[in-house]
C-alpha cells in the first residue's frame, strides 16, 4: 500500500507544480503584472500583452509535454507503466 501512496503523492506534487506554473504565467503575468511587463517589448509587442494573449498558451502546451514526459518516468519508477509489445 505504501508504494501506491508514494506514487499518488508524487503524482499530486507534479500536478501542483504544473498548476502553479500555469497560474503564475496566466494569472499573475497576464493580469496582475500586465502594466509593469508592458514596459518591456518582445518582438514589437508589449510583454504583458504577449503573456495574456500568447505566452500562457505556449506555456500550457509546454506543460502538457513536460507532464507527459515526467509521468512516464514516474510510472516506470513505480512499476505501473504500460508494456509496449
Amino acid at each position: 500500500m505504501s508504494q501506491k501512496a508514494d506514487y499518488w503523492k508524487a503524482n499530486l506534487r507534479l500536478i501542483a507544480f504544473c498548476l502553479a506554473i500555469w497560474f503564475v504565467v496566466s494569472f499573475v503575468f497576464g493580469i496582475i503584472l500586465v502594466e509593469p511587463l508592458n514596459t518591456i517589448s518582445l518582438g514589437g509587442y508589449k510583454l504583458g500583452f504577449w503573456f495574456a494573449q500568447q505566452g500562457s498558451i505556449y506555456v500550457f502546451v509546454a506543460l502538457i509535454f513536460f507532464y507527459a514526459n515526467r509521468m512516464g518516468k514516474l510510472d516506470r519508477e513505480h512499476d505501473v507503466h504500460e508494456d509496449k509489445d
